[in-house]
């Protein structure tokens, strides 16, 4: 097993949000990218009809974990909830009880690894 979470969240994107979806991905991947090393994937998928996404996101550990966690609550998640509304939350790998408190408001489904690999 390895010190990794990850999660996949599944969000409807709000009537009348598509460019303002586009455009806050946009920013949430580059800064992402730039500002957080512990950020291992960073996956957004949309359906055919533009109405359900998700978002697959893996951390090295939960100190990375909760670097994005800041990130998010000071830079987008005023935005993020007028654009999204969450749906469904899958937790998976070994977060920390400061991750599970800090995600508890999400009201996550947590599923303890119990076997395979990661490499």
């Amino acid at each position: 097993m390895t010190d990794h979470v990850y999660w996949i969240l599944e969000l409807d994107v709000n009537d009348g949000q598509m460019d303002n979806m586009k455009s806050l991905m946009a920013e949430m991947v580059s800064a992402t990218l730039q500002d957080e090393p512990g950020a291992l994937d960073y996956q957004w998928s949309l359906t055919p009809d533009g109405k359900t996404c998700h978002i697959l996101e893996r951390y090295a550990d939960s100190a990375a974990t909760l670097v994005h966690m800041g990130n998010f609550g000071s830079k987008f998640a005023g935005r993020f909830m007028k654009i999204f509304t969450p749906k469904k939350f899958t937790l998976y790998g070994s977060p920390s009880s400061d991750v599970l408190a800090a995600l508890g408001p999400m009201g996550p489904i947590e599923m303890a690894p119990i076997g395979g690999f990661t490499r």
